[in-house]
């Protein structure tokens, strides 16, 4: 009897071993499935801008240092660039040569020029009146018989070629007088001004090797050493703007419900143990490589990873790139 007792005790006991084994399974099922309550880890950002110049050159002076705060206007980095020295000489040269030839279609020919034109012009005139008195004697010479018509005809063709020289001289003044065309003065207008434009080109490009800061920032990064050549648009440094500050998360889509663009939320920053408010701005799938999660191992649909960002309501002091933030 006893014995009986005794072993429904143990079956008894037996079950209920048991019934607190699958409870205590299903209780650890339920927590490691409850996704709802996993932390979500991003990381802060920062907007970064990197300095560099359109002409190469070798790295003449480097004015700051990693860690460097820069406000606008900064000199950052000055590039020593002589071939642009010589291709400005030559410009300038170009220019005042250009500028010559314009100041000369102006001003007109010389003055020797058109005294030397005029007198070219009077002494074919005066060949031309002899020329004309001439062939007026030999027709009157001829209409009276004494004459042959071959001495009038080639009296008369002395007098049109003196005629003809005349004309050529006197055209020859007035352009001397009249000076360069119009066409032509527009065009030499037209050549100063391109030799000009090339001047300020240079002069531009000249301006390219001493790098400004564009935005207040910090110097994160700085590339090359003094002495070492950069090419066209190599980089230089990189300056991060603090006071553009986001942060970036990898959210999964069941995990997205409650983080929609203009939501607000409560984010845990562990470097300085509190927590701040924070504006979702940017929400966008990733590609089709990003992290992905089967709801069902025997298939149903794919949960796809979204990039989520979102800046500070209010300025935080302190917040630095690459800082973890979490939202709980």
């Amino acid at each position: 009897m006893v014995s009986a007792k005794k072993q429904h005790r143990n079956i008894i006991l037996a079950i209920t071993i048991f019934n607190i084994c699958v409870l205590v399974v299903v209780l650890i099922g339920v927590f490691a499935t409850d996704e709802g309550s996993e932390p979500i880890q991003g990381q802060v950002e920062v907007t970064e801008y990197r300095v560099s110049g359109k002409v190469p050159g070798r790295i003449f002076e480097l004015r700051v240092q990693e860690g460097d705060h820069v406000e606008v206007g900064d000199t950052l980095a000055i590039i020593d660039a002589p071939e642009l020295r010589a291709k400005l000489e030559q410009a300038q040269g170009a220019e005042g040569a250009a500028a010559a030839l314009e100041q000369k279609a102006r001003n007109g020919s010389r003055e020797e020029q058109i005294r030397g034109a005029y007198e070219q012009w009077q002494q074919a005139k005066a060949g031309r009146e002899i020329a004309e008195k001439s062939y007026q004697r030999v027709e009157h010479l001829f209409q009276e018989g004494v004459m042959s018509e071959q001495k009038r005809d080639e009296a008369r063709a002395n007098y049109k070629a003196a005629e003809a020289r005349e004309k050529a001289a006197q055209s020859q003044y007035d352009m001397a007088v009249n000076g360069a065309r119009e066409e032509e003065r527009r065009a030499a207008a037209a050549q100063t001004e391109r030799a000009r434009g090339a001047v300020s080109e240079v002069n531009s490009y000249l301006g390219e090797t001493v790098q400004m800061a564009q935005m207040a920032g910090e110097v994160s990064s700085v590339y090359p050493k003094v002495g070492e050549l950069v090419g066209t648009g190599s980089p230089i440094m990189t300056i991060a703007v603090l006071d553009d500050v986001w942060a970036t998360f990898n959210v999964r889509e069941d995990c997205l419900a409650h983080l929609r663009m203009g939501d607000e939320f409560t984010a845990y920053i562990p470097t300085f143990d509190r927590d701040i408010r924070m504006k979702v701005f940017y929400i966008q799938p990733q590609g089709s490589y990003a992290v992905w999660k089967a709801t069902k191992a025997n298939g149903g649909y794919d949960l796809r990873t979204f990039e989520v960002k979102a800046r500070p309501v209010e300025a935080t002091d302190g917040l630095r790139p690459g800082m973890s933030i979490i939202i709980k």
